[in-house]
């Protein structure tokens, strides 16, 4: 079974072609990335004899035609991810987010491929922090930033590609990833990384807002329960019940490494930040059996840290660009 995976080096796809390889060895890898800020031919370094690695754009029409027609499934995490970059400029998020995946599923139109298509629960805006309600698979689409409604567009595209043109896909909405190899501009990995520098965390005004997160592989783990047992045609919604205030992340970081949960900096709010997210996640754990391994949010967060401390070359020399760009902007 040939497999074309887009946007490989990221945080999310790199994991996926880790966990690949050593739970699903009969996958043959091809991975596609650009090879943006946000990825990383390092995160691949280990299995770079196991796969085929393609360096360019979702956006090449030609390229996308000659790597889907000698495959078999494509899973499409290639995206723009960053909500603060995206608001300094949204066009990069236009060119991949729907760009990109236009091509890709032109491409899987011609050639009659499988596809399936990764998305995030930003899609759907934000719900208050006193509401008790979870998205659902029905959820009216409200983006409230340029990567959000690039990714809501993206989204909108399978969509319609698969009623008008009967293109066999799925579609998979996330809650927030964290886990190894994330760039350390993100939330969780900026608080380890600074904690590790000697530097204090920033949160983002009160730190009152919710995030449904979920570890990395059962992400991962979740994607190929929908490529093996999925309906075509269908969106899942992919979640570990794991609702946390950035401020109780932070807070609990701080704990896991010996420090003082309040040795932390307030900084200006992100404008138009969302306030919670929040998964129903009863679909795919009903029909496909899916259930999270890390159950209990602070284990898999340990486990983060410990990758990032043991991992020290992979992100060091990104850190002072990053705090670089974070403190022109206040933050």
């Amino acid at each position: 079974m040939k497999l074309l995976v887009t946007g490989g080096a990221g945080f999310i796809g790199a994991n996926f072609v880790h966990y690949t390889l050593q739970h699903r060895p009969e996958y043959q890898i091809t991975v596609l990335d650009l090879l943006t800020y946000a990825g990383d031919e390092s995160t691949l370094e280990a299995v770079k004899d196991q796969i085929t690695f393609v360096k360019g754009d979702v956006s090449d029409a030609k390229l996308i035609d000659r790597l889907v027609e000698t495959t078999d499934v494509v899973v499409h995490f290639a995206a723009e991810s960053h909500n603060d970059n995206s608001l300094r400029d949204p066009w990069p998020f236009i060119r991949t987010n729907l760009v990109g995946t236009a091509t890709i599923l032109e491409a899987i139109r011609r050639f009659g491929k499988r596809l399936h298509h990764i998305s995030t629960d930003e899609v759907y805006g934000d719900l208050a922090l006193t509401d008790p309600s979870k998205f659902t698979e029905e959820s009216p689409y409200n983006p409230s930033s340029p990567y959000s409604s690039t990714k809501a567009g993206s989204d909108l595209l399978v969509k319609a590609w698969i009623r008008s043109f009967g293109v066999k896909a799925t579609i998979s909405n996330c809650g927030n990833n964290y886990g190894p190899y994330q760039h350390i501009e993100k939330f969780i990995p900026r608080q380890i990384t600074n904690i590790l520098s000697g530097l204090r965390p920033k949160l983002y005004g009160t730190g009152e807002q919710i995030r449904d997160w979920i570890h990395v592989d059962d992400h991962n783990a979740a994607i190929h329960a929908i490529l093996d047992r999925g309906r075509i045609g269908e969106l899942y919604l992919v979640g570990a019940n794991g609702e946390q205030s950035n401020k109780k992340v932070l807070e609990t970081i701080l704990t896991l490494m010996g420090q003082d949960k309040a040795a932390y900096d307030h900084v200006q709010d992100r404008p138009g930040h969302d306030q919670r997210y929040a998964l129903d996640t009863q679909k795919i754990t009903t029909e496909l059996g899916w259930e999270p391994r890390y159950i209990k949010f602070e284990e898999g967060l340990r486990a983060t840290i410990e990758w990032y401390t043991a991992h020290r070359s992979w992100w060091e020399p990104k850190k002072s660009a990053v705090e670089l760009a974070y403190a022109k902007g206040g933050q």
